[in-house]
């Protein structure tokens, strides 16, 4: 029977991540393997009747350039119930930890615009822990209601680096390198702007705040939030996504900072397609698609 743990406030970044790096300690953290079998903790964490906090609505607007306006910018949508799907992925029974982990996929499914000033009602639980060739995925789903109205549903799909059964699986040929086509757009990030939408959106993983930090991760220097480029892509075409709208984004090599980067918006399926490339060697950061739900 599915347990639900219902909050009465947010938890911050100084709550969640000492128990997500508590738990890639030796003897006392996670295990380094996750079994395909191992079971994925029957319980939803909940808010009610939340009220956006409009001065860190503007914050996030300003280091995305998303417009700030009456309604809520669809990639606003995971900054809401990102504390949530951390409460998930830092708790006991959760089977890897949440700092290490790779955000793989994404996608936001916006049954109608909502107003900012919308007391919204967001649940969130995980499921479908499953096999891939990198390791194993799980996906945390988190709906968002209006009253008993179902207005929109985020799924954050992750994954935890490990071989697999499928991992000596027959794989195509790597891509090759390769100058981009001339972009639409191209934007500059660096270690100060992800530092402010790291305040703004509230996910403060070490990899993104510092350089030393990231390093002990295996990156070279720090990296750009993969939903800082999700929302990012979207801003010069926001305001012509249907009010009912399904966002996929899946999420290429890393953005090592400081980067200028390549961005590509075209139109396709009554809706949108969007790219992020690397700005000399062409290969993707992002790829994402935004339709008309049905």
């Amino acid at each position: 029977m599915t347990k639900t743990i219902t909050l009465t406030s947010l938890p911050g970044a100084g709550q969640l991540y000492p128990k997500a790096v508590a738990a890639m300690l030796p003897v006392i953290g996670k295990p380094a393997r996750v079994s395909p079998t191992a079971s994925l903790p029957d319980t939803t964490y909940r808010i009610e009747n939340l009220r956006i906090d409009q001065a860190q609505l503007a914050e996030y607007c300003r280091t995305t350039g998303l417009q700030f306006g009456a309604t809520v910018p669809l990639p606003f949508l995971f900054v809401l119930q990102f504390p949530l799907a951390m409460s998930i992925m830092v708790s006991s029974a959760f089977p890897f930890g949440a700092v290490g982990s790779v955000h793989l996929e994404n996608t936001i499914e916006r049954l109608r615009t909502i107003g900012v000033d919308e007391p919204l009602t967001i649940s969130a639980h995980a499921e479908n822990l499953r096999e891939h060739r990198k390791g194993m995925l799980v996906d945390v789903v988190s709906e968002f209601h209006v009253g008993r109205e179902l207005v929109a549903v985020q799924t954050g799909t992750f994954l935890k680096q490990q071989r697999t059964s499928l991992s000596d699986g027959e794989r195509g040929p790597a891509p090759k390198d390769a100058a981009p086509p001339p972009p639409d757009r191209v934007v500059s990030v660096d270690l100060g702007l992800i530092r402010q939408y790291a305040n703004a959106s509230g996910d403060r993983n070490p990899i993104h705040m510092a350089d030393l930090t990231a390093k002990a991760f295996g990156f070279s220097t720090a990296i750009a939030h993969g939903m800082w480029s999700a929302a990012a892509v979207l801003a010069n075409v926001e305001a012509q996504l249907p009010d009912a709208v399904v966002y996929s984004v899946r999420f290429g090599k890393p953005i090592l900072l400081p980067a200028t980067l390549n961005m590509y918006t075209s139109k396709a399926d009554g809706g949108y397609d969007f790219q992020i490339l690397h700005r000399t060697k062409g290969y993707p950061h992002l790829t994402a698609t935004a339709r008309p739900r049905d």
